[in-house]
């Protein structure tokens, strides 16, 4: 039976912004935000990316796509994405993958509109177009220079400005997505060939990223265009200052340190461990409090870490649970390391800015006042609505 396929090229080179494809927005790396907005449209039987990198590879699998390795004569910055979605094609043709529609994905776009991608399928599905492309409405007056560098109107006559209503809008290209009919494109080599059509997206999705700039813009929007998920993971892994603390510590006149932690937390650990979701306690300090906190909710800590991301890494390997499974919740640049490694990475309110950029959600409880309740809580409910047993559960 023939299929729809993504194909998401992401090469490991970029010049613009430094291994481009695996920089995260929203707590996600970009090629995986590609393929899960593939999979999330519901119209794509199967997501490949392309691409010549081992580590964009392992996160490509990890988030439920193939992979087709890409000839480094095809990878350069000079090669065309026709050629890497040509050559994707022929070895899923090789592997007896019979492509009727292409959906052509850059993972450099964040903000990938699932639904119009899925509309996008079926107006060639459909034979309505054979090519579709996403766009924005733009009533923008475009100016070109000359030769002289004169300004001169592109797209109106810029001795008559009628008003925006009484104007035909322009369409402005977002490279998010193009889906195309498989032997069209084999035939022209190329994504835009006979009826082409357009697909409306949200402007607020048109981001693409090829600067460190529009890399920020994009972290800064996700909160806002990111839809809440549920946080779906085998391993609790936590930092206990600022998290199951409020970040201050009462200290008497011996230097006996003390400090406020919250009953709903110990509730909300308790629950995870019944539901058979181990949770771990990652500090930097060495501190009895610490320890003595672990000891009450009976899950193990780890102690005068300098190096936390090397640690969790080998507390991985030891348990056999990948990193893709867990969730960190921190609350401060010490947690980055962490939080740039787990497949959910959490912040409480208040966190260090930095902190907040890194997150893929923020629990709508302080530290040392919920904050680890209301992660367990989201954990328990993503488990409620998906009861699958442990040794079957899927990467993501």
């Amino acid at each position: 039976m023939s299929e729809v396929v993504a194909v998401i090229p992401a090469r490991g080179g970029s010049k613009g912004v430094p291994r481009k494809n695996l920089r995260r927005v929203g707590g996600v790396p970009l090629v995986a935000r590609a393929v899960a907005a593939a999979r999330r449209s519901g119209a794509v039987d199967r997501v490949v990316v392309s691409t010549d990198d081992v580590e964009i590879a392992a996160v490509a699998r990890e988030w439920g796509a193939d992979v087709v390795e890409r000839p480094a004569d095809i990878a350069g910055d000079a090669a065309s994405s026709e050629s890497a979605v040509l050559h994707a094609l022929d070895e899923l043709s090789t592997r007896g993958v019979d492509v009727s529609i292409v959906a052509f994905l850059q993972a450099t776009s964040p903000f990938i509109d699932a639904a119009a991608l899925a509309e996008a399928v079926d107006l060639v599905r459909s034979d309505r177009f054979d090519s579709v492309l996403a766009a924005v409405q733009s009533y923008g007056f475009l100016w070109a220079r000359d030769a002289s560098s004169r300004a001169v109107a592109v797209n109106h006559d810029a001795a008559h400005r009628p008003r925006r209503q009484d104007r035909d809008p322009h369409y402005l290209e977002t490279g998010a997505f193009y889906v195309f009919g498989a032997a069209g494109f084999a035939a022209s080599a190329h994504r835009f060939f006979g009826r082409i059509g357009i697909v409306e997206v949200p402007e607020r999705t048109a981001l693409e990223i090829d600067t460190v700039s529009e890399l920020e813009q994009a972290q800064a929007l996700a909160p806002l265009v990111d839809l809440p998920e549920p946080i779906d993971v085998d391993v609790v892994v936590t930092d206990f200052d600022g998290v199951h603390t409020d970040d201050t510590v009462a200290v008497d006149g011996a230097g006996r340190e003390s400090v406020r932690v919250s009953r709903s937390d110990g509730m909300g650990v308790a629950l995870l461990r019944r539901a058979g979701v181990p949770v771990l306690i990652l500090s930097t300090e060495t501190n009895p409090v610490v320890s003595a906190r672990a000891r009450k909710l009976q899950v193990e800590v780890l102690q005068g870490v300098d190096d936390k991301a090397r640690a969790l890494r080998a507390w991985a390997d030891a348990s056999g649970t990948p990193l893709s499974r867990m969730a960190y919740l921190g609350n401060d640049v010490n947690d980055l390391a962490c939080l740039e490694l787990v497949g959910w990475p959490v912040a409480v309110p208040g966190a260090h800015p930095l902190v907040l950029t890194a997150a893929r959600a923020v629990v709508d409880r302080p530290g040392g006042d919920g904050a680890v309740r209301a992660l367990a809580d989201r954990v328990l409910a993503a488990r409620a609505a998906s009861p699958v047993p442990q040794e079957k559960r899927s990467a993501r």
